[in-house]
């Protein structure tokens, strides 16, 4: 099969998860916004590190999938969900919210807490070759990926409104289904040589 035919099926498989993660993640964090206003910079802080693991996990899964090389494997699970995951939980959700003029000052996790973020990344890379398993762990790196890009908005932004949070939600839609979506799939399939 050709690589481009392995990404479309990969990614035909796994839209409908990215879609419904991010509808329950948007409607929860609406829900209970006054709620975890206080609390979003620690709930920030553990669900970015959860999204590392399940990002890597899938990432390692997929490859390992196509290639069984269990060195290569890990790395590029290592590699891919640290890199993507800082894409969608951090940067893009610091320049979205500043395009709408939210104040959010920059905090990266990788540089400020490296040995968690590190960790992560290996842990979920080791169950990505033990479990094998994609689908739920991509509904959950997605729904993960979700809360913690409006965690960060929520939590390093100064003005949040409902509104900005509506706002938002759009934009964090489209910032985290491209990069996990990139993270779990085309990342690792980019590495595999076509037979």
């Amino acid at each position: 099969m050709k690589k481009g035919n392995i990404i479309k099926k990969e990614l035909k498989e796994h839209i409908p998860f990215t879609g419904l993660a991010t509808i329950i993640a948007v409607i929860l964090i609406a829900l209970t916004l006054n709620t975890i206003k206080p609390i979003s910079e620690t709930l920030f802080e553990v669900f970015h590190p959860l999204h590392v693991v399940v990002s890597a996990f899938v990432t390692t899964a997929i490859y390992y999938k196509y290639k069984n090389k269990i060195i290569p494997a890990i790395l590029i699970g290592i590699v891919g969900a640290i890199l993507i995951g800082t894409l969608s939980d951090v940067i893009l959700p610091h320049l979205e919210a500043n395009l709408l003029q939210l104040h959010t000052h920059f905090h990266l996790p990788i540089i400020e807490e490296p040995l968690i973020i590190l960790s992560s990344a290996i842990i979920g890379s080791i169950f990505g070759i033990a479990i094998h398993k994609t689908k739920l762990p991509h509904f959950l790196h997605v729904f993960l990926s979700v809360f913690a890009s409006l965690f960060y908005i929520i939590a390093y932004s100064t003005n949040l409104t409902m509104l900005y949070l509506i706002l938002t939600s759009i934009i964090v839609f489209i910032a985290v289904i491209i990069p996990c979506c990139l993270s779990d799939i085309v990342f690792p399939l980019i590495f595999i040589k076509k037979k």
